[in-house]
């Protein structure tokens, strides 16, 4: 573990730095990403061994409070935040509650103004589901050598707004593999293949709970189907719950609470004289 300040100034200890991220380009061993959406999530994620977390602004300090050790970085989502200014505030603020990161998919402007300021920036590169009307809806990007070069090139126009990290969906492995050795970004594949410095997935779809199937994730495990027999279980017993209602059985003499013989005689007395 190492010892940091957040940006908020209160000592904390980290299983990463951006440092150690940094220095690690290049290796072969993977480090693993996931998206804890709650503190059940997060504790799970924490005992499973995983190494990184990326959340959304509201759930950092939640986050912290069950994994406060784990390297974890929040991210605003596209429609949020109309200014380069307003997108600065949402990311000190973030850092303030013990971000580690701040993922923005805006401008290279928007990049540098945070970087600037100091804090680690993750953008986003290949597919970008939500501007995915710009390559002809949502497909593989870098299959052919012009479009990779072009990953190059905007790798490069990151790096030079001081981006630390971003996540590449969706994008050939061989053109991650060529380009990863010739950027000092550090890579999170979500479906770009091995080539990354860290392979990112979402909890859901690790945990089969995905209502899709994106081509790009495995399910290892079948938490859908838990969540299946709960629904079924809820509705079975709502159903149960109706029909005691409807035949009189409930509520019966074990969850009613009854007055003492003497005290429902003085009561009905009591109204009588009214």
């Amino acid at each position: 573990m190492k010892n940091i300040y957040t940006f908020n100034g209160t000592p904390a200890k980290r299983n990463f730095t951006v440092a150690d991220l940094r220095a690690r380009k290049g290796v072969k061993d993977k480090l693993t990403m996931v998206n804890p959406s709650s503190p059940e999530e997060a504790r799970a994620a924490v005992e499973a061994g995983i190494d990184l977390f990326t959340l959304w602004d509201e759930q950092v300090e939640m986050v912290r409070e069950v994994a406060p050790t784990t390297f974890a970085g929040s991210g605003m989502g596209w429609e949020q935040h109309a200014t380069n200014d307003d997108i600065l505030r949402a990311g000190i603020a973030s850092m303030e509650r013990g971000a580690d990161f701040f993922y923005t998919n805006r401008s290279y402007d928007a990049v540098e103004l945070l970087a600037k300021n100091g804090i680690p920036v993750q953008a986003h590169m290949g597919l970008i589901p939500r501007l995915s009307t710009w390559v002809g809806g949502l497909r593989a990007i870098g299959k052919t050598a012009d479009e990779a070069m072009e990953l190059h090139r905007t790798f490069k126009r990151l790096e030079d707004a001081g981006c630390f990290a971003v996540e590449i969906e969706c994008v050939a492995e061989e053109a991650l593999l060529a380009l990863n050795d010739k950027t000092s970004i550090v890579t999170c594949s979500l479906g770009s293949g091995y080539a990354g410095d860290i392979i990112f997935l979402f909890l859901h779809d690790i945990c089969g709970e995905a209502p899709n199937d994106p081509k790009h994730a495995r399910a290892f495990g079948d938490v859908g189907r838990l969540h299946r027999q709960i629904y079924s279980e809820r509705v079975e017993a709502m159903v149960k719950f109706r029909d005691a209602v409807n035949e009189g059985s409930f509520p019966g003499p074990k969850e009613t609470v009854h007055m003492s013989k003497e005290e429902n005689e003085k009561l009905l007395e009591a109204l009588d004289k009214l």
